[in-house]
């Protein structure tokens, strides 16, 4: 009902129409500034800068057992929120990097632990530390490192930063068993422009420690890192493991290389005499054909 004119009666059913129509577009604008300021806010993100890009892969095979698994978890988390890797940190260029964390098995297991994150501050990496220490993970079956490199390449096509360098850390235990040739996968990240450092365990103790090598570090040498001022940092034993991942990570993080030159590598230089890159591969046909066991 309306009063001459078309004006709405106070109270009327058409008042009632246009106030809620008000509403509705009132809401709507507040929808469409909300997310454009979302967009905007993820395009500075995105935007941001940082001393690098960094993939932690981490071996979750059940060669390690789940007392390794959990020295792994804590070291990493233990590591991260070091002073001295905040230090390496905030003497940056740009006082920041990006760093995401999956663990890795066999070809088809990947399962992200920690998603591309900012650390900048000391709370930034107690953050992610607390994710870390928090998880909880089961051994999975084979080792495919491999499969953790093209998984971490993929990563790092995709980080959402303007990194000046992108490195790829992967931690492992065993030779690779599974998927596709470790060369290649290795040789692929090399000419994408990624770097990829090695941090062998050079330890026993899991389910499947018949799949353990001695030569492991040499192995990593010269069949899995790769690219400019690539690095391997074998642990020995699991005490060392927490200092090795704090030294790792602030080498990593400063773009250096360990102080011992001796012991850096160029994966893609032959040193000596050729070096049998499908190791484990052979190791694994062997038992299987010994054993009957699965493909």
């Amino acid at each position: 009902m309306t009063q001459r004119g078309g004006f709405p009666l106070v109270g009327g059913p058409d008042c009632i129409i246009l106030n809620s129509m008000k509403s509705l577009v009132s809401t709507l604008i507040a929808a469409i500034a909300l997310l454009a300021g979302l967009f905007a806010s993820a395009a500075v993100k995105a935007d941001q800068p940082v001393d690098v890009a960094l993939v932690l892969a981490v071996d979750v095979s059940r060669s390690m057992s789940a007392e390794e698994l959990a020295i792994q978890r804590d070291g990493y988390a233990a590591a991260i929120a070091h002073p001295s890797v905040i230090r390496a940190v905030e003497q940056g260029l740009h006082g920041r990097i990006a760093l995401t964390m999956f663990e890795w098995a066999n070809d088809a297991h990947v399962r992200e632990i920690v998603p591309w994150t900012l650390i900048e501050t000391p709370q930034d990496a107690e953050d992610v530390s607390t994710i870390i220490r928090e998880d909880q993970t089961i051994g999975q079956r084979r080792t495919s490192i491999s499969g953790a490199i093209r998984y971490a390449s993929k990563l790092l096509l995709d980080v959402p930063y303007q990194a000046d360098r992108l490195v790829i850390d992967i931690s492992g235990d065993g030779p690779n068993n599974q998927g596709s040739a470790v060369t290649r996968a290795r040789d692929l990240a090399v000419e994408a422009g990624f770097v990829i450092n090695g941090l062998p365990l050079m330890t026993t103790g899991g389910f499947g420690g018949q799949f353990n090598i001695p030569d492991l570090d040499e192995y990593y040498r010269r069949c899995v890192i790769g690219g400019p001022g690539s690095f391997v940092i074998p642990v020995n034993d699991w005490a060392q493991f927490p200092e090795a991942v704090r030294r790792k990570l602030v080498l990593e993080i400063g773009g250096r290389v360990p102080e011992e030159p001796a012991r850096v590598f160029r994966a893609q230089i032959t040193f000596g005499q050729p070096y049998d890159c499908m190791v484990g591969e052979k190791m694994w046909r062997n038992l299987r054909e010994r054993f009957f066991l699965d493909p």
